[in-house]
């Protein structure tokens, strides 16, 4: 038989999971149960490859200690990657025993937290244990205490031996029906693949320097087609004006597609054109691209595309009329 410890906690001196984690694997190895533990701490550049440590396991004991808030940064990745990367049909098999000791409040929701994830992973959840520990040398030199770590290392023990099944819970249920770890159907083979992409520091970097350079790329792109979307029809109206003089209007050009109006501003010879809207406009017009674009090319004029009504406008029609006049496509 082989069992997993997997240690969740930050690794300090006075960690009472630990002591614990310790005291159990004592007891185990007694019962000549091949033990290996993965402090995740030690593997937080590659937690997402541990799940696949799975494989030659009978069982795993999930182990943390509840800090401040719940069962802290480590824990949570490690059930992260087996809800992304783990195999779980491997995880159906596999019997966990939690293990949350406690500083401060919260030792029971965490062993409740870890017995839920398991369960929604597919896998077989053991009693657990937990406990708060105020004084980390009066809990070690409690005898009692130490009886009852000792026992729920043995009830570990005989429930993985003996093979002994759990009655149905609604976390299974939840998990079929609604939970779905991914869009893609990858097999296990592919799920370990992907974890190892994704805990290789370089290809993750590699990745990220592609899509900022993709993200700069498709950004100067959209930054050009902005910058030519301003200035459309501009040039065309600047290189075909005809100056005239006592004559001034303004024309706001509301075209098909273009989320602002064009506005023209004819005044003693001059003109200034820009996309904007604007107030005390002479004459309003609408019109489509294609009917705009016919008329910079010299296919169409202003006033023959109001009397074949592609293009409506409303105003002062005198000041319309004269559009042909100060804009020359001819």
């Amino acid at each position: 038989m082989k069992i997993n410890i997997y240690y969740g906690g930050r690794g300090l001196l006075d960690d009472p999971t630990l002591y614990v984690v310790n005291k159990m694997e004592d007891v185990l190895k007694e019962l000549r149960v091949n033990v290996e533990r993965f402090n995740i701490y030690e593997h937080k550049n590659e937690i997402s490859t541990l799940p696949h440590t799975f494989k030659e396991a009978d069982g795993i004991i999930l182990a943390t200690t509840v800090e401040w808030l719940g069962i802290g940064g480590y824990m949570q990745q490690f059930l992260d990657s087996c809800w992304l990367y783990g195999d779980k049909e491997l995880m159906s098999e596999l019997y966990m025993q939690p293990i949350v000791m406690s500083t401060t409040y919260g030792e029971r929701e965490g062993v409740l937290a870890l017995e839920n994830a398991w369960e929604m992973l597919g896998g077989q959840p053991c009693s657990g244990l937990c406990g708060y520990v105020e004084d980390l040398v009066t809990f070690e030199l409690n005898e009692e205490y130490t009886v009852i770590i000792e026992k729920k290392a043995e009830t570990l023990y005989r429930t993985i031996s003996q093979k002994i099944k759990a009655l149905p819970s609604s976390n299974q249920a939840v998990k079929q029906t609604v939970l779905r770890t991914q869009s893609m159907d990858l097999t296990p083979q592919e799920s370990e693949q992907l974890s190892k992409y994704v805990s290789d520091d370089s290809y993750v970097k590699k990745q990220k320097e592609d899509i900022e350079e993709l993200a700069s790329m498709f950004k100067d792109i959209l930054g050009k087609s902005k910058e030519e979307e301003d200035t459309m029809y501009i040039k065309e109206l600047e290189s075909h004006f005809v100056p005239q003089e006592d004559f001034q209007a303004t024309y706001l050009l509301m075209i098909e597609g273009k989320q602002k109006p064009l506005f023209i501003q004819v005044e003693d010879g001059e003109m200034s054109c820009h996309y904007g809207k604007e107030d005390n406009i002479d004459v309003f017009a609408k019109l489509s691209s294609e009917v705009m674009n016919n008329i910079v090319s010299g296919r169409m004029t202003f006033q023959r595309a109001f009397m074949t009504g592609e293009m409506t406008a409303k105003g002062n029609f005198k000041t319309l009329r004269m559009l042909d006049t100060v804009f020359n496509f001819e």
